[in-house]
């Protein structure tokens, strides 16, 4: 037995201590240099271009040095590790720690670590000289295809693609600005701009020799699927989500009135008498509830924070579910960009399949998240977006050039839609469509309940933040001495010092028993702010009267903060001026609150005034879908008409002067337009005086203007028809026009469509204003418009 020192021992375990992390290191590095010489080979010679068939193999190899390089560097690498392990061997190398251990198969009988190493850097080396040569290979291929190509890959001069040149020029210095150009396949060669240009966008014509299959026969398409009311909201309730307060608010509000949209889908199927309604697929993204927006509405819904986009949105959805169309739900740009199919990048390219949706309802920061990230594909589709917009747009700040040249702009305007696109709170801007929203409608037997319950000295005060209260303590004053005083003024621990000791504060209320409150109260009573809320509505649906203040001057962009920067020049003369001009007394009393005798006087005239709850039937369900059905039926912005040209060539107006001779009518054997939307034959046309907006002129007739009326009275046939003598006619882009300048005797009409705008005036103008009859209740429609 052959007796073995125990320093020997030692020695032998430290070295297999110290040199078996050696040996994994070094079996690692072999294997990653593999792993990497397999991927790389692999992905150069198997890239593909969107469109290449599975069978196609690319013949550019754009990172062959970069290969070329890494395994040089790989090889150099486990040559100075090898010399390392050398230096760190070197003294045991005469150890007996190898003795009785076969080789691995591969190696050399009796080969230490030193030479494994060397044996592997000496493979990896062999193996970049191979790959070198087979990249060579490739890029004499690649540079030979080329070359047969290079006159194929040039850009074209078409005068149908007269801006292919430039935008090839473009992505030349600019392709590697977005990834998402790489995503479709551009690597940096003039083919690929091509390809990108013809077949992702549209600049270029499609090169002749792609590799493309004809298209097949079409097929017929298939039915519609037909729009079938729904009365159950459960699944609209999942569609719309959950974790924010703003969320809840909805879906609460939602709850609350589902037997009475149910009721009201019953009344308008009734109405509609089966008629046939093709079901569109919509998506609906609420712009300002993302968190790139800010939401600032959800952490301000249980601190009096204004409701009425939560209360409008909630509404929309709902009608729009129980309309019976496909509906599609976001509330942040991840969920957006996944529905819309939005390319990785940072939103210059299009999308990368066809839009699924008919219409996009959203909001002017849903609609700045969309152009930002659809890339041209915003443009392509942007006849389908539908604006969800409060206090609204008028067309001169919405045309991006005019605006520019003239003033206009602001940080909401420019965005060239067609007006009638954005969809306001209340029918103040006829230029666009009223969308508005539903205050809960009481039966017969609430409605005697709620006359029965009645305090006839009980008033509320419209205004859920205490700085609303402030400086109204004269106006207070006057009515407490005759009416008991509420408040619903929010605060978290201490009474707001805005608020008098003598109101009774009931803090921020749920909307149920805001609703209780506002039923037992004789007088809601609003103090300037908030503008045009939801509020007033549902206070004299539940039969209260309503009394606010009359601005003189009138506010706007001109004089008041609140609406610097909205693209309107709306003057506002009330706090709600909707219900001074479509409701009015006995429900609406405006008044000076300046004046402290004709305030007290209103206040008691009020209390002595007996009223019914009374809510107008646009603001109902009824209404609501009603108005937004019409809408989906009827408004197609795609078909967009191409602007009159210029001189005397354009087509007579099919009007005649009416018997009176005060305006033009439709012609009784005129054939009507095709396609027109509100009916033609619905139509009046009146010179304004000099200074009235045409918003103005057709109300002081008992009508309303319609703006997409306008095409048909730009022309000067209809002045010579109103015997208005023409000296000269000018075409010129003016959101004005037509008009009649009275000290040239100058007919002057529209040169852009975009800018026809029922708003606006000017003192040396006499506008021609296209008005239309309404139904009662329901302004947004004619008479004959359902």
């Amino acid at each position: 037995m052959i007796a073995v020192h125990p320093e020997g021992k030692i020695m032998v375990r430290r070295c297999l201590v110290t040199l078996r992390p050696f040996r994994l290191f070094v079996l690692g590095i072999g294997f990653f240099s593999l792993c990497f010489l397999m991927a790389s080979l692999g992905g150069q010679l198997s890239a593909r271009r969107p469109g290449d068939s599975p069978f196609t193999i690319r013949t550019e190899v754009p990172g062959a040095l970069e290969a070329r390089g890494a395994l040089r560097r790989m090889s150099e690498l486990l040559e100075l590790v090898a010399r390392r392990v050398d230096a760190l061997a070197r003294p045991e190398n005469g150890s007996e720690r190898h003795r009785g251990q076969p080789a691995p198969d591969g190696w050399p009988p009796g080969a230490g670590l030193m030479e494994r190493i060397q044996a592997i850097a000496q493979n990896v080396s062999d193996i970049a000289v191979k790959v070198d040569q087979i990249l060579r290979h490739s890029l004499i291929l690649h540079s030979k295809v080329s070359e047969g190509r290079r006159d194929q890959c040039e850009a074209p001069s078409d005068p149908q693609f007269p801006d292919c040149s430039g935008k090839v020029e473009w992505m030349r210095a600019r392709w590697t600005s977005d990834p998402c150009y790489a995503f479709f396949g551009v690597d940096g060669t003039e083919c690929s701009f091509l390809i990108y240009l013809s077949e992702v966008e549209w600049f270029c014509p499609p090169l002749p020799w792609r590799n493309r299959t004809a298209p097949p026969t079409a097929p017929q398409p298939l039915p519609k699927a037909q729009a079938v009311f729904r009365s159950n909201l459960s699944h609209l309730l999942e569609l719309m989500g959950s974790g924010k307060e703003s969320l809840i608010f909805m879906k609460k509000r939602t709850r609350r009135l589902a037997d009475q949209w149910a009721l009201a889908a019953q009344r308008l199927a009734r109405k509609l008498g089966g008629a046939q309604r093709d079901q569109k697929q919509i998506l609906v993204h609420i712009g300002f509830l993302t968190e790139e927006s800010g939401d600032v509405f959800s952490p301000r819904v249980l601190k009096g924070g204004p409701l009425g986009e939560m209360v409008q949105w909630a509404d929309i959805l709902a009608a729009l579910y129980v309309l019976g169309h496909g509906l599609r739900v976001t509330v942040s740009l991840k969920e957006l960009q996944s529905t819309l199919g939005v390319p990785p990048g940072r939103g210059s390219c299009p999308l990368t399949l066809p839009l699924p949706f008919d219409l996009i309802y959203t909001d002017y920061h849903g609609l700045q998240q969309m152009k930002q990230h659809m890339g041209l594909s915003f443009r392509e589709y942007r006849c389908r977006l539908r604006v969800i917009d409060t206090f609204g747009t008028e067309p001169a700040y919405n045309h991006e050039e005019y605006a520019t040249l003239h003033g206009y702009r602001t940080t909401w305007g420019y965005w060239n839609l067609r007006p009638q696109q954005f969809m306001t709170l209340f029918p103040h801007t006829p230029d666009n469509s009223f969308m508005g929203f539903v205050s809960e409608e009481l039966n017969q037997t609430e409605k005697q309940r709620v006359k029965a319950g009645k305090a006839h000295n009980m008033a509320v005060v419209y205004g859920k933040e205490a700085s609303i209260w402030k400086g109204k303590e004269k106006v207070l004053s006057i009515l407490s001495a005759h009416m008991e005083v509420h408040g619903t003024v929010f605060y978290e621990s201490q009474r707001p010092p805005e608020v008098p000791a003598f109101v009774k504060n009931h803090g921020l209320l749920p909307q149920p028993e805001f609703q209780q409150l506002l039923r037992k109260a004789k007088l809601f009573i609003g103090f300037g702010f908030p503008y045009e809320g939801p509020a007033p509505l549902e206070a004299i649906a539940n039969g209260c009267v309503f009394l606010q203040s009359r601005f003189s001057p009138p506010h706007s962009s001109l004089n008041h903060e609140f609406f610097r920067g909205k693209p309107t020049s709306r003057e506002v003369f009330s706090q709600h001026p909707y219900a001074e001009r479509f409701i009015g007394r006995p429900h609406v009393w405006t008044v000076d609150y300046n004046n402290s005798a004709e305030f007290e006087a209103a206040v008691k005239a009020i209390m002595r005034t007996q009223v019914e709850p009374y809510l107008p039937y646009e603001y109902t369900c009824e209404g609501m879908l009603e108005r937004i059905h019409a809408y989906i039926q009827h408004q197609d912005f795609c078909a967009a008409p191409a602007p009159a040209p210029p001189g005397a060539g354009a087509p007579k107006s099919p009007f005649v002067l009416a018997p009176n001779a005060t305006h033009l009518e439709w012609a009784r054997n005129a054939s009507l337009a095709p396609g027109a939307w509100p009916p033609a034959h619905s139509l009046r046309a009146w010179l304004a005086a000099a200074g009235r907006a045409c918003t103005d002129a057709c109300l002081d007739r008992g009508l309303v203007c319609e703006p997409s009326f306008f095409p048909f009275l730009n022309s000067q046939d209809a002045f010579q028809k109103l015997q208005v003598p023409c000296d000269s006619t000018e075409w010129e882009m003016n959101h004005l026009y037509p008009a009649f300048a009275q000290p040239g005797r100058e007919c002057l009409l529209q040169k852009e469509p975009l800018l026809f705008s029922c708003a606006g005036a000017s003192a040396k103008l006499r506008r021609l204003c296209p008005c239309r009859d309404f139904r009662r209740g329901q302004v947004a429609l004619c008479r004959a418009c359902l």
